[in-house]
């Protein structure tokens, strides 16, 4: 496994993000792991996981000139991101949007630096993709240009409901809608290799066959 991967496999969990059990998704799937960057609540976690994010950025070597974090979990990992990017040598402005316009002050609902050049977003998983839409409308009303999204976890499975699943999963569906990559810091089958390897304990080994049986289920190929 990536290295960079199973720390932050090994990180999200021992964080309480990612956690195992029985979740319902919004799919209404029973899946045997959660994964909630909301549980990110602390300076240190959020400092940590924007380090994650920068590392992941400057390793995949994509261009772009700003980011962009769509309101509501979006807005601190883009701004957490920029910082950590900065300390990195990589100084960009980063914008976020607002769920209701002002019409005071400075008006609209874009928050943070002008929306330009090639625009960079972040978010924490891609569910049903309707973030990353408005994202990408957003940005391009304002005459800019999006190049790409970032994520911390891709859960790697079809979309679509059971008796309806599509043969793509919800980051194929956004990278074939717009053109432009998806990467992500860890994805399910770093999950798997973490939980059935060294790096796990006996508690998370337990959960290694439902995690399977979830991915053979749901999973794309």
């Amino acid at each position: 496994m990536n290295n960079l991967r199973q720390q932050f496999i090994e990180f999200a969990v021992k964080a309480g993000v990612l956690k195992f059990g029985e979740f319902v998704t919004k799919a209404g799937r029973t899946s045997p792991y959660f994964f909630n960057a909301g549980m990110f609540n602390e300076g240190a976690a959020l400092g940590q996981l924007a380090q994650f994010y920068a590392r992941t950025l400057i390793d995949s070597g994509l261009q772009f000139d700003m980011l962009f974090g769509p309101a509501y979990k979006g807005i601190t990992l883009a701004s957490a991101t920029a910082v950590a990017l900065a300390a990195q040598g990589r100084n960009v402005q980063f914008a976020y949007n607002r769920k209701e316009a002002k019409d005071h002050g400075e008006g609209g609902n874009i928050v943070g630096g002008p929306l330009k050049g090639r625009v960079l977003i972040i978010d924490d998983v891609i569910s049903a993709g309707t973030s990353v839409r408005e994202s990408v409308e957003m940005i391009r009303a304002a005459g800019a240009t999006p190049c790409a999204v970032v994520i911390a976890l891709d859960r790697m499975e079809k979309s679509g409901k059971d008796d309806a699943l599509s043969a793509n999963s919800a980051v194929e569906e956004v990278t074939q809608a717009y053109g432009m990559p998806v990467i992500s810091i860890g994805n399910l089958n770093d999950l798997l290799e973490y939980i059935s390897g060294a790096g796990a304990d006996a508690e998370l080994n337990r959960y290694q066959a439902a995690v399977a049986a979830y991915r053979q289920r749901y999973g794309v190929a």
